[in-house]
């Protein structure tokens, strides 16, 4: 008898690794399903591998991200008259952040050629000192304002990136270096940040996007569409958590497009952690998405555009421990004389109830 029950133990043991089925209880339920197809080992190409423990140090971060920046019209004087205190409304908020990130949507040149589009955008190195200032610590240019000034101011960019000591990503003299992650420690934890454009016009997409022989930006668009995925999956195994800055999204709109929902599922699936975006030029809304955070716009941040929805802007607060999303918070604000100026009060409150209430029309969870 004693020999039966081990065959058949033996037997429903071997149905069950069959199967893919595991225990999901404790901190590695909370992404249930889809945690366990990408944190265990598989030949498969749609997970990933990790070897750290799922909270990493077990310490949590606090992260902080603005949207699109740039130094046109009242920006510029600023940047000129007072680069070191232009941000100070909204500078102790970023400060405050372990980590603090926004989209830069402008050349760092004072010379080239404007590409023929209708807008471009250039802002003087000084750019990175203002941001530095402001308590920003990593930016990405990948957007589709990153190169505006052609060759000549994409060579200018590149050479202020390499004197600032400010993480700028997703920019680079070559693929590799466009495609890079900035990888931080902080409270032992290992966090890793990508970033890369989903918009840019077709006829730019070759000239502006990087390859192994061409400077230029990260791109998630035309033959470019799989690095980023394969990036983040490459460094899963070694981070314990991973962000993506994404530039995406159709502009005007206060809702993810079809298209946004589709990168944000494909993303999360390849194994990032946050991932948010601008490019709307609206505030859209955040939540969770198989316990990844997504945030579908953040809107304008520093912008010469502040009438509207268009100066309608704010800071998302995230606490993360490893993989795990322990918080996260909109922190509405408007844009006045370019810079993001905090609300409070009632007016605060019915910015929080309408972020709130986008969520379910994305798709996403509170």
């Amino acid at each position: 008898m004693r020999r039966l029950v081990l065959i058949v133990l033996v037997a429903v043991s071997a149905v069950a690794v069959a199967l893919g089925i595991s225990d999901v209880d404790g901190d590695d339920g909370h992404r249930a399903g889809r945690a366990s197809a990408n944190e265990s080992s598989s030949t498969s190409s749609s997970t990933t591998t990790t070897t750290r423990p799922r909270r990493g140090s077990g310490q949590p971060v606090t992260l902080a991200f603005g949207g699109d920046s740039h130094f046109e019209g009242n920006l510029r004087y600023l940047l000129d008259s007072n680069p070191g205190g232009m941000f100070a409304p909204i500078a102790p908020t970023l400060a405050a952040a372990d980590v603090a990130m926004v989209n830069l949507e402008t050349a760092i040149a004072t010379g080239g050629s404007p590409d023929p589009k209708n807008y471009n955008f250039r802002a003087r190195p000084s750019a990175f000192e203002a941001l530095r200032a402001a308590g920003v610590d990593v930016v990405t240019m990948a957007n589709n304002h990153g190169r505006d000034y052609g060759a000549a101011g994409l060579t200018e960019t590149l050479a202020a990136k390499a004197r600032t000591p400010l993480a700028v990503l997703a920019i680079g003299a070559n693929a590799t270096e466009a495609y890079e992650p900035w990888i931080t420690t902080l409270k032992g934890q290992r966090l890793a940040f990508f970033a890369a454009t989903d918009v840019l016009d077709d006829w730019l997409i070759d000239a502006w996007t990087a390859t192994d022989t061409q400077p230029g930006l990260a791109a998630k668009k035309g033959a470019a569409v799989d690095r980023l995925v394969d990036g983040i999956r490459a460094t899963r195994p070694d981070a314990d958590t991973i962000v993506v800055d994404l530039h995406w999204g159709v502009e005007g709109s206060s809702y993810p497009s079809p298209r946004q929902q589709e990168l944000a599922e494909q993303l999360v699936d390849a194994g990032a952690d946050i991932v948010v975006g601008s490019h709307s030029h609206r505030v859209e809304t955040a939540g969770r998405l198989d316990g990844a955070l997504v945030d579908y716009g953040l809107g304008n941040f520093a912008f010469y555009n502040e009438s509207g929805p268009s100066g309608v802007t704010g800071v998302l607060r995230v606490t993360v421990t490893g993989r795990d999303i322990d918080d996260y918070q909109w922190l509405p604000a408007r844009i006045s004389g370019g810079i993001p100026r905090l609300l409070s009060g009632s007016a605060a409150a019915a910015d929080d109830a309408a972020f709130a209430a986008r969520r379910a029309c994305a798709g996403l969870a509170p």
